[in-house]
């Protein structure tokens, strides 16, 4: 057991999503590799779901900003 990170993780080049149940606060962050794949999670995760597109990510910086998908 350790101590806690001091500073917040770096993420990968790609585009996010946030999915988390409805009615939840706080999700997990899916990474894909280009927009195609990222629009086939959405799809996939949609009917059972909330779901927040991130955006795209590079060097550690957002390009989009997020978008909520009903």
């Amino acid at each position: 057991m350790g101590r806690p990170a001091t500073r917040p993780a770096k993420l990968k080049d790609g585009f996010y999503i946030e999915v988390k149940n409805k009615g939840d606060r706080s999700g997990i962050k899916i990474r894909r590799d280009n927009r195609a794949a990222m629009l086939d999670a959405v799809e996939e995760y949609r009917k059972i779901k909330d779901i927040v597109i991130l955006g795209e990510c590079k060097s550690d910086k957002w390009i989009e900003s997020p978008k909520k998908v009903v």
